[in-house]
């Protein structure tokens, strides 16, 4: 048998949070998941709250990566936007414990983990948020439009989307990407 890492661990907890909850996990349901006594989980970790701090991390860095690759395009915002959707898209079906978790389980965290994670939240719901801005500026979005509400609703859409998408289905995930995207656009562009 190999030796179990803390990757390993948290990986597992993220698998276990993203189906059962934070709640509805204990030490020895992820240490039968992993093969081991739940004890043996603390040689590893200090603990639930440990594990779900790590999992949300990696879910956060997960969508940002996504977030700066988007913009690393410089393009039209339109298409920055599209490649934000697409980038969201990628994340939520690729990783898609971590951004469950990430998603679903915040409110469990500590006081002060909670906040911090909303810093990062609020940084990747910005960019979305900017990249409209920028389109209004451009002319390429109505004006009437409010930003940060034009960027909720896209990603309430995005966040969703591993309730349903069938990797199997009719549409690809690219074409639904390219559907998210032009069903958020019709109702924000002007002239398109």
């Amino acid at each position: 048998m190999t030796r179990l890492t803390r990757d390993d661990i948290v990986a597992g907890a993220g698998r276990r949070f993203a189906t059962h909850g934070y709640h509805g996990t204990s030490m020895r349901d992820l240490g039968d998941d992993l093969g081991i006594l739940g004890s043996s989980i603390y040689a590893h970790v200090g603990g639930k709250q440990e594990l779900l701090v790590a999992v949300v991390e990696r879910g956060a860095s997960f969508f940002e990566a996504s977030a700066a690759a988007a913009l690393e395009g410089g393009a039209d915002p339109l298409d920055t936007l599209e490649r934000l959707i697409a980038g969201h898209i990628d994340v939520v079906l690729d990783h898609r414990s971590e951004a469950r978790t990430y998603l679903a389980e915040v409110p469990f965290l500590d006081d002060e983990e909670r906040a911090r994670i909303a810093v990062t939240r609020r940084a990747y719901e910005d960019v979305f948020t900017s990249t409209i801005r920028d389109a209004q500026r451009d002319g390429l979005v109505r004006r009437d439009l409010d930003p940060r509400l034009a960027a909720i609703y896209v990603l309430s859409i995005l966040n969703s989307i591993d309730r349903w998408f069938d990797q199997s289905g009719r549409l690809s995930r690219d074409e639904i990407a390219s559907d998210i995207f032009g069903f958020a656009c019709g109702g924000m562009v002007t002239g398109r």
